[in-house]
C-alpha cells in the first residue's frame, strides 16, 4: 500500500525523538541523527513546513535535518526487517 509523502513525514515525527542530536535511544553517533531526505522541491517544502508545524504544535526544539537525498546504500542483511526480526523498536 502506498501513502503520500506528507503522511510519511507525519508518521516520522511520531516514531522517534526529533529533539535529540545524533542519538536515538541507546544508539549514539551521526548515523543516528534525525534527518528527512527529500528527492524534489515538493518534498523539501513539505518536510520543512511539517517540521515547523510539529515544532510549534508541540513546543519542541527539533534538531531534525532536512537534506537532499544523494547516494543510497542498502543496509546489511541483519538490519533488514530489523524490528520484525528482533522485536526491538526505538520509541520516543
Amino acid at each position: 500500500k502506498e501513502i503520500s509523502f506528507k503522511e510519511l513525514v507525519k508518521h516520522f515525527w511520531k516514531c522517534h525523538d526529533p529533539t535529540t542530536l545524533n542519538r536515538q535511544g541507546p544508539d549514539i553517533g551521526t548515523q543516528y541523527r534525525s534527518v528527512i531526505f527529500y528527492f524534489n522541491q515538493h518534498q523539501k517544502e513539505t518536510s520543512t513546513l511539517s517540521k515547523l508545524e510539529y515544532s510549534k504544535k508541540n513546543n519542541l526544539n527539533i534538531v531534525t535535518e532536512i537534506s537532499e537525498a544523494k547516494e543510497y546504500y542498502k543496509a546489511e542483511e541483519y538490519h533488514q526487517k530489523y524490528i520484525k526480526k528482533t522485536g526491538l523498536y526505538c520509541a520516543s
